[in-house]
Formats: structure tokens, sequence, C-alpha cells
């Protein structure tokens, strides 16, 4: 259940990180309550899989994914196009969070 509540986390980081860029400095209620409101779900479900997954390879994970993915939405959405040494860094990244979940014998699967 640890991975799903990852996901979930990971998922409204997004939302809320997408959100305060949206709300343009707080200046944007609904955004800015979109971002709060995904923050709280997003550490809430992240407190929830701290019980069962190590808090390193949790972190990772939620930190590596988070910025993969608001690098790639915020590159269609907001037309911020990464260069050549942030598309190899993010590769790097994604390349760890496989790393960490195929091999890592600290994972439980």
């Amino acid at each position: 259940m640890g991975y799903w509540y990852l996901a979930i986390a990971i998922a409204a980081e997004v939302i809320a990180t997408l959100a305060l860029k949206a709300s343009d400095g707080f200046a944007n209620a609904t955004f800015s309550a979109i971002c709060v409101i995904g923050y709280v779900i997003s550490f809430y479900f992240l407190s929830l899989v701290l019980k069962t997954v190590p808090i390193g390879i949790a972190y990772a994970i939620w930190a590596g994914m988070g910025i993969f993915l608001i690098t790639s939405i915020s590159a269609v959405m907001y037309k911020q196009i990464p260069d050549l040494a942030a598309f190899i860094g993010m590769f790097l990244i994604l390349a760890g969070v496989v790393v960490i979940n195929v091999f890592s014998k600290t994972v439980s699967h």
C-alpha cells in the first residue's frame, strides 16, 4: 500500500507545484488554495508512506519523480523547454529511481 500512497503524494505535489506557478505569487486565490491543499495532501500521504518504506528511498522517489514530472509538464504548459544538460540530468534522476526500485535490497515490494 505504501507505493500507492507514494504515487498519490507525488501527484499531489506535482499539482501543488504547478498551481504555485499559476498562483502568480499567491495573487490568485483559486490557485493559491489548490497549492496549499495539494501540499497538505502530499505531505500527509508521504507521512503514510514512511510507515512502510525507508525514508531515504521514499524521499528519493518522491523528489526525483516530482522533478521529472514538473519539468516535463511545465515544458508543455508554460513552454519552459529544458536544455540538453537538463534533459540529461532528468534522465539520470529517472534512471536513479529505476535502479532504486529494481536493484536496491532496501526497497520492500
